[in-house]
């Protein structure tokens, strides 16, 4: 175990990118349940206000991001100042993000539905970090051998293609399996050639006229989302802790 650690994450200076997972993940669920007690009115725990201005978590996240992020490019990959900023950073990722549906939205809607956006965006930054540390490259570059590198032409055709694969995909309407593509070719060569998503751009513009492309889509779609749905919210409100708003309780930041 310590030497496939030190072969596949010490020398290719991949610990500051773990570090800065693990506080990642961490800050996010022990953010989700100290405002989970605050919620429920439990333990030492309470809203931060100043000046009756309610201060949300994201404004330390903000703080602590810019710190974390700035000081890491400073420090390159090495050393214990890259360390300490990859957790701080990550430490700031995971707060702002928490409340990424309230930016996005400019309201406070962490316990609503649109606050599930959270949850999503958390899930996916995670996975997506996964995927490098795990060592898989953008673009599919990780496929490539040592004698495609050195030829440009063949090595930026690859790139090309596969960044053509995750544009398609992404303009269908599929920017979940877009933004795995990335990383994972595969995935986007899959959501390319399959049937567009209903209102996606590609749904307006090439299938203006095909009314059985539309019918299938349509169908497709009902019945990916009729399956997949109450999976996704059902795992949501497990790491979230979504419930029934509570009438009269504070919005969630300790």
């Amino acid at each position: 175990m310590g030497h496939w650690f030190s072969r596949n994450i010490l020398e290719p200076g991949k610990l500051p990118m773990l570090l800065a997972l693990t506080s990642f993940v961490l800050t996010f669920l022990v953010t989700r349940t100290v405002t989970r007690l605050i919620r429920a009115g439990k333990g030492p725990f309470r809203n931060v206000s100043s000046g009756g201005v309610h201060i949300h978590h994201v404004v330390p996240g903000v703080v602590l991001t810019v710190l974390g992020g700035f000081g890491a490019v400073a420090s390159g990959r090495h050393g214990l100042g890259a360390a300490a900023f990859a957790v701080v950073f990550g430490v700031g990722a995971g707060l702002v993000l928490d409340e990424f549906a309230l930016i996005l939205h400019l309201d406070d809607v962490y316990w609503s539905e649109e606050g599930r956006q959270s949850v999503e965006v958390v899930v996916l930054t995670a996975a997506l970090v996964l995927l490098p540390l795990s060592g898989f490259s953008p673009l599919g570059v990780d496929d490539v051998t040592e004698e495609e590198r050195q030829d440009r032409v063949g090595f930026l055709l690859t790139l090309a293609l596969n960044f053509l694969f995750i544009l398609v995909t992404l303009v269908k309407g599929k920017l979940r399996m877009a933004l795995v593509g990335v990383f994972v070719p595969f995935v986007a060569i899959v959501g390319a050639v399959r049937l567009a998503r209903p209102g996606s751009w590609w749904w307006r513009h090439f299938y203006r006229r095909c009314h059985r492309a539309r019918a299938r889509g349509t169908v497709r779609a009902y019945r990916h989302d009729k399956r997949w749905t109450r999976v996704r919210r059902r795992v949501q409100d497990l790491i979230g802790g979504f419930q029934e708003r509570v009438p009269g309780r504070g919005s969630d930041t300790p």
